[in-house]
């Protein structure tokens, strides 16, 4: 079955920095379509970036140019750089793949598999 790991979730200062990983087995990241979600206290679920094989990436405009998501082929891992970090980032975020790899959306049903979270607080 697909399990997906997150990690790397801390408190950290504003304007500081993370580094997120999502350790996948039975899932190829080289091949699939992963996303990073976030949800805050009393807030909905939202897409913060995606990638996928032949299709590219995709950010949330609220994350442009402070947040980079990428992969590491070898260690079948998803990662997000998060830099420039804002109180607004603080939420629990997500690891997701999609069964449909052709997908690059930002949306929540898109997604097939989950992880269990990794919290960020940032202030």
């Amino acid at each position: 079955d697909v399990q997906l790991v997150e990690s790397g979730g801390s408190s950290v200062q504003v304007g500081g920095s993370l580094r997120l990983s999502c350790a996948a087995s039975g899932y190829t990241v080289n091949a699939g379509c992963l996303a990073w979600f976030r949800q805050a206290p009393g807030k909905e679920r939202e897409g913060v970036a995606v990638i996928a094989s032949y299709r590219g990436i995709r950010y949330a405009d609220s994350v442009k140019g402070r947040f980079t998501i990428s992969k590491d082929n070898a260690k079948n891992t998803l990662y997000l750089q998060m830099n420039n970090l804002e109180p607004e980032d603080t939420a629990m975020y997500y690891c997701a793949a999609a069964s449909q790899t052709w997908s690059l959306s930002l949306a929540q049903n898109a997604y097939n598999y989950w992880g269990q979270g990794t919290q960020v607080t940032v202030s």
